[in-house]
Parts: C-alpha cells; sequence; structure tokens
C-alpha cells in the first residue's frame, strides 16, 4: 500500500523530501511531479524497482529511459557530451526537455535503449523533483506514468493513487498536473535534431 503525502509546490517540506528520499534508498517505486506531469521513479540501481516500472507500463526493453538529474554537472557521469551538446543543454535547462544521449559504462545495460545503448537526460523545471535528487545525491531512474492503452499520464493524484496505490510505495500529492510532453532532442551520434515536439521550446534548433 502506498504512503500519499501532500508537498507544497513552491516551497517542498524538507522533512517530507527526506521522506520520499528514504523511500527510494529503500527499493521504493514513487510517484513524483515534473514540469510534464507526473511520472514514476526509482534508485538506478534497483532492478527490482525498474521491472516494478516496466510492468506498471508494460514496456520492453526498446524503451529508452529517462535519468532526472539535479544539474549539468552530473550528466557526463552517465553521458557523452560533446560541446555543442553541453551548450545547449545548459541554455535549456531546467525545462522542459529530454536530451537522449550516447549512455556512458556507468549506466545499467537494463537501463539502456536495447540497440541504441542511449540514455533520457532531464533537468526538469519542478522544485520537488529537484529537491528529492539533491537529496538523493544522484539521477533518478524515471519514466512518464502513462498507463498501458493511454495516451497521457494520469494527472490528479487521487486517480493515481485509486489506480497504483497497491503497486506503489509511495504517491506524492502536488496537485493536479496537466500532463504535457517534453520536446525531446536527440544530441546522439554528434548530431542534434528535435525528435518530438513538446512544450519546451528549442528556437535554435529550427
Amino acid at each position: 500500500m502506498a504512503q500519499f503525502i501532500e508537498i507544497h509546490p513552491q516551497n517542498p517540506q524538507p522533512r517530507l523530501i527526506y521522506q520520499a528520499v528514504a523511500i527510494i534508498r529503500k527499493g521504493g517505486v514513487i510517484v513524483y511531479p515534473t514540469d510534464t506531469g507526473y511520472a514514476l521513479g526509482c534508485q538506478m540501481e534497483d532492478k527490482q524497482a525498474l521491472d516494478t516500472i516496466k510492468r506498471i507500463r508494460q514496456l520492453d526493453d526498446k524503451h529508452n529511459f529517462t535519468l532526472i538529474c539535479e544539474q549539468l554537472g552530473q550528466i557526463s557521469t552517465f553521458a557523452r557530451v560533446s560541446n555543442d551538446a553541453h551548450r545547449l543543454i545548459k541554455s535549456l535547462t531546467p525545462g522542459a526537455f529530454t536530451f537522449i544521449l550516447d549512455a556512458t559504462k556507468e549506466v545499467p545495460r537494463r537501463m539502456m535503449h536495447a540497440k541504441r545503448k542511449t540514455i533520457g537526460i532531464r533537468i526538469p523545471d519542478n522544485k520537488i523533483a529537484l529537491a528529492i535528487v539533491a537529496e538523493l545525491g544522484e539521477p533518478l531512474l524515471t519514466a512518464s506514468l502513462i498507463l498501458p492503452g493511454e495516451k497521457y499520464a494520469l494527472s490528479d493524484p487521487y486517480e493515481i493513487r485509486a489506480s497504483l496505490e497497491h503497486e506503489l510505495d509511495l504517491i506524492i500529492d502536488a496537485g493536479v498536473i496537466q500532463d504535457e510532453w517534453s520536446t525531446i532532442i536527440s544530441c546522439a551520434d554528434g548530431e542534434m535534431e528535435i525528435i518530438r515536439q513538446g512544450k519546451g521550446e528549442a528556437p535554435m534548433l529550427g
């Protein structure tokens, strides 16, 4: 049975952030807010937690998982970032962007796209998400909370609770967040291009 806690979206209560991170470190799967909607999150190295996310989402090994980072300095450990890509990411974050990058050996193989060996990277413009990652001290493995057969993520934490409270360890209530797609920019193989236009605007890429 999932715990259900309300965290203020603009002034996250530190004790509740600590509580969320403690659950993650114990192998928990959480639902937390980002700037584009609610998402599922767990610790990077936790295979069992990752399997739970895959089961909820019904994902296969072709899915590109994303790492939520607090700051640009964390990214180079897990992804190969060219100078041009570094400048682009710096100019667009925090924001509603997912960057697809070539993964380094620090990324567990089960998290990468099976063929392309890439990983998604996000630095969202959301104070709760950034506070969780800062307290955790490492990126948070994440996937949007889009249930099988649906096009958009659940936006109401009470609906999330009704649907998933027996499959999760924590649901963070930050109010209703309308789901929007992040803009996906591929920076793999030395090229930079928008492969899905979403909420984030990147006029420098046309």
